[in-house]
């Protein structure tokens, strides 16, 4: 039986996405509960249990991205136009919360900046992609092969539905991940903060689903 390069260059994109998902989930999700630990040897500890993986999980989403554009690049060029300030902005979150990450140790003196703006760019960075996962499912206008719509088609309540649901399962890896790394109180503050992570998470998931019903009959 000959193989479909088409359904297989599908399979390892989605694999690549569910790998990001989960391997980068954590530690955005890490980020986004950042704030609730407190300052000083909590927040240390907390956020030297992803320091060795944190930068490696992105590679996922280099791999997602470019094995669209070698193997699907019509939907490629269709897709981006029209998630184009939901890219810029996660991308540009992605890099800031970097750079946060690196600086809160070399200075300490505007360690309260760095420590709010790895949390802002962990929580736009979850919220966009969210979004963007909305905005293809809600469906994108195309003329031709080229995409047809405004700048702002993206913005709706069903994609803020969809990136508020991306961020509370982001926060329950997050919050899990904690409760595997961490100790004593630490560990009993991430356990609380796990559980109610799940429930906003699964609460949000009943939602969007039952609003994916309005989108079409497709998905009726």
């Amino acid at each position: 039986m000959n193989a479909d390069l088409t359904v297989i260059w599908a399979l390892i994109i989605a694999f690549a996405i569910f790998a990001y998902v989960v391997m980068d989930g954590f530690d955005l999700g890490f980020g986004i509960l950042f704030p609730v630990f407190e300052e000083g040897p909590e927040r240390d500890r907390a956020m030297n249990s992803i320091a060795p993986a944190w930068d490696g999980n992105e590679t996922w989403l280099v791999l997602g991205g470019g094995g669209l554009l070698a193997a699907f690049p019509l939907a490629y060029a269709v897709i981006l136009p029209a998630t184009y300030p939901l890219i810029i902005a996660m991308l540009l979150c992605l890099v800031f919360r970097g750079v946060a990450f690196e600086y809160r140790w070399r200075d300490a003196g505007h360690r309260w900046f760095w420590d709010k703006a790895f949390t802002w760019g962990s929580l736009v960075a979850a919220m966009t992609q969210g979004m963007m996962l909305g905005a293809i499912l809600q469906g994108i206008e195309i003329s031709g092969r080229a995409y047809a719509g405004a700048w702002l088609d993206w913005l709706t309540p069903y994609t803020l539905l969809t990136g508020l649901g991306t961020v509370a399962g982001y926060a329950l890896l997050g919050a899990t991940w904690l409760v595997w790394k961490l100790e004593d109180e630490a560990q009993t503050k991430a356990r609380r903060l796990a559980k109610k992570s799940a429930s906003l998470t699964f609460t949000l998931m009943g939602i969007v689903s039952l609003s994916n019903l309005l989108l079409g009959p497709e998905y009726a």
